[in-house]
């Protein structure tokens, strides 16, 4: 197909990945994170004696299983610390506060959370915290709602503490209720801005077209473009409408339904070979029950009113691509 030109206005818009992250925990930090919820802070001893906080299962340094659980204090001191004068969703304040590493009494690592202080000329390394501890508490990191300054002696004592660090006692690591598994929300807030050849095939998508870009050497039609090519390592430039029609090389069936999808499972998703393109594209199938989708299947787009993308792809009826054809895509 002839190449085609046009430079789209430059592109940007938010872009936010999310899911919730959920593990089952072992009995160190079944331990630990149970005892957050009980106002206690567990280490861990290793064979040499070094006490760690928050707590490992196995040595960093011999990767041997560790399971020596101990009671450290909830003062220490800041070993280091950034100021953060612009809270973001989900941390620890709402205010502007200090990101600190905080070397627990007895401890020999250092535990990062948020301090809660009035400015950055209030925080220094060196200085003494101790922690704060949230009014309802579940058995997670945020039970420490953050740490404070603090001059007193060790674990509330009003006297001056002593120059020596409280002492480690050991713990059993049992608590009533135990915590097995938690659920961890993972969020990442970005804007995107696509490049000159992501514009213009999202452009040209908003016209029910596709467009990939040639490489000037191989030949080969990128789509969607990438503004090199990832074989000959050059700037491709020329615009080439591919499609719409195309065959499906390989898929998979989906028997997950994602949240906040409007999918009905099974359903299936199959990297696609456009007419005149040498990359396949990912898309849905519809139009033909999951289990009658193969490999060679001719599909063509199907589009929604005021959608700027294809819906999904659904059968042409013609006759299967013969294997041969788009072998070199799967």
């Amino acid at each position: 197909m002839p190449p085609i030109s046009g430079t789209p206005e430059a592109l940007s818009a938010p872009l936010v990945v999310e899911f919730p992250f959920t593990r089952s925990l072992g009995p160190v930090q079944s331990a630990f994170l149970t005892g957050l919820r009980e106002r206690t802070v567990l280490g861990v001893r290793t064979a040499d004696g070094r006490v760690l906080v928050p707590p490992v299962e196995y040595d960093p340094v011999t990767a041997e299983e560790i399971r020596d659980l101990v009671e450290v204090g909830t003062t220490g001191t800041v070993t280091t610390w950034a100021w953060n004068p612009a809270p973001r969703r989900g941390q620890p304040l709402d205010t502007p506060f200090a990101w600190v590493l905080v070397r627990l009494d007895g401890a020999d690592t250092a535990l990062l959370h948020a301090l809660d202080a009035a400015g950055p000329d209030a925080v220094h390394t060196g200085m003494r915290v101790r922690v704060r501890w949230a009014g309802e508490r579940t058995g997670a990191i945020t039970d420490i709602a953050c740490f404070e300054p603090y001059e007193g002696g060790a674990d509330g004592e009003t006297a001056p503490r002593s120059d020596e660090p409280r002492e480690p006692v050991p713990h059993s690591g049992e608590f009533a209720d135990p915590v097995t598994g938690i659920t961890a929300p993972a969020r990442l807030d970005y804007t995107y801005t696509p490049g000159r050849a992501q514009s213009r095939y999202l452009a040209a998508l908003a016209e029910r077209r596709t467009v990939g870009e040639r490489c000037p050497s191989c030949r080969k039609v990128y789509v969607p473009p990438r503004g090199a090519c990832p074989t000959c390592g050059v700037a491709t430039r020329d615009q080439v409408e591919v499609g719409p029609r195309g065959t499906v090389t390989t898929f998979c069936i989906v028997n997950i339904k994602a949240k906040n999808l409007d999918i009905e499972v099974p359903y299936v998703y199959a990297h696609i070979a456009l007419d005149g393109a040498d990359l396949a594209l990912h898309a849905r199938i519809g139009g033909i029950p999951y289990d009658r989708v193969r490999m060679g299947l001719r599909v063509e787009p199907v589009w929604r009113d005021g959608s700027r993308y294809p819906d999904h792809y659904r059968p042409t009826g013609e006759p299967d691509a013969d294997y041969d054809s788009y072998k070199e895509l799967i």
